[in-house]
């Protein structure tokens, strides 16, 4: 399938499907050129075990992106402060700051709380009646009331958080200035939060890393600011539309649903592989770049030039799984790449898996016969943002 120049990239699907071009690149041409809405062209890598090595290989850079018009989706490049922008040692240093608090042992210890805000959520619906949006009631307020307690954010000021998520994955759904202004509202929330904690220490992750930029000065100010910003980006927005995008799969799944209510014990390798088959994101990014000419799947990559690894493609790799577009809850073969892999491996995957899990045994004890209030057709989707899943996603249920 040769390509002479850059196809236009990201592939469209639909709801939560994957291109077939994806299939068709992994078997034919593993490392193509495409061409994201921002920046210039870079290479895609496909194969899971491609997408491995230039995750994991010191040889690619993505602090290099900042000399560089960086392939992205969105207008505005990553911020040069931020986690993701950096490479190790100072991407090393300021990711154990914030990795105590995301220890499994430690998110652990969160878990009975994270059951009580879950079950919290679900009497609420219960006492309702007997129809809800999944989004608003509960898959939207769990992960927020859960990064907000663990960051030290007043209770009264979480009503915000959406919208300033939302700018920071914003593709089209805000105008560079719109998004631009709600980014700056939630670095300037976080800057007045931070001299709180200064004002009155508190034992929160806020009052951990404020400790470590004034007493060991191991962060600057900037940095303090935007990772405060982006683990708060990273803890809730993700995971909320994940936990739709589970419960979106598993109602389209009737039998693998059945399943998994006649054996909760299931719970945490399902969420395994729904972590695997559900691509949550509607392309991909944070180009690495090349330090010097490295071979990846039999294309010599040249110095400076960026490739972009798709992960749902990797996940979906036929070498890799078997049936891989499939949902099989029971499947234990390689480990999927849904919170990435190396350096930049999703630090609070820990706490995700917790959550995900809480989620999925709530609402299936909680809710007989959860199924779409009407059908299927009313479920409304995300549009001109980075993540795929629903907006409004109606449910109902039998009363116990």
């Amino acid at each position: 399938m040769p390509v002479t120049q850059p196809a236009t990239y990201p592939f469209t699907a639909e709801k939560l499907d994957l291109s077939p071009l994806y299939s068709a690149l992994r078997g034919e041409q593993p490392l193509s050129r495409v061409q994201l809405p921002y920046g210039e062209p870079a290479w895609l890598a496909t194969r899971y075990a491609d997408a491995r090595f230039v995750l994991g290989d010191p040889r690619f850079s993505r602090n290099e992106s900042l000399r560089h018009d960086e392939p992205r989706m969105r207008s505005f490049p990553t911020p040069p402060d931020a986690l993701m922008i950096m490479d190790p040692p100072e991407h090393s240093r300021l990711r154990r700051l914030a990795a105590k608090a995301f220890t499994v042992k430690r998110v652990e210890e969160w878990r009975p709380r994270i059951e009580r805000i879950a079950a919290e959520l679900a009497n609420g619906m219960l006492a309702k009646g007997n129809t809800a949006d999944l989004v608003t009631d509960f898959a939207t307020p769990l992960p927020v009331n859960v990064i907000s307690t663990l960051l030290g954010v007043p209770f009264e000021d979480r009503g915000d958080f959406h919208v300033w998520t939302e700018a920071f994955i914003s593709t089209t759904k805000y105008t560079p200035d719109e998004a631009a202004k709600h980014r700056a509202a939630l670095t300037g929330y976080m800057a007045c939060l931070i001299a709180e904690h200064r004002e009155t220490p508190r034992n929160d992750l806020i009052g951990d890393l404020v400790a470590a930029r004034d007493e060991d000065d191991r962060l600057s100010e900037g940095e303090l600011q935007t990772m405060l910003s982006g683990l708060l980006v990273g803890g809730f927005e993700t995971t909320a539309t994940q936990i739709t995008n589970f419960l979106y799969v598993l109602l389209t799944h009737p039998e693998e649903l059945a399943a998994l209510r006649a054996d909760l014990d299931l719970i945490p390798q399902a969420v395994e592989e729904l972590l695997r088959f559900v691509p949550m994101t509607v392309g991909t990014a944070f180009a690495r770049y090349a330090m010097e000419d490295v071979e990846v799947g039999g294309v010599t990559v040249r110095a400076g030039e960026p490739v972009v690894v798709a992960l749902h493609s990797a996940n979906r790799d036929e070498s890799v799984f078997t049936c891989p577009h499939q949902l099989d809850l029971e499947r234990r073969e390689a480990a999927h790449l849904g919170f990435g892999h190396g350096a930049h491996h999703c630090l609070g995957s820990p706490l995700a898996r917790v959550e995900l899990q809480v989620a999925l045994c709530t609402l299936l004890t909680s809710f007989p016969n959860l199924r779409f209030q009407e059908s299927e057709a009313d479920v409304v989707w995300k549009s001109g943002v980075l993540t795929r899943g629903p907006e409004r996603l109606p449910v109902t249920w039998d009363q116990p």
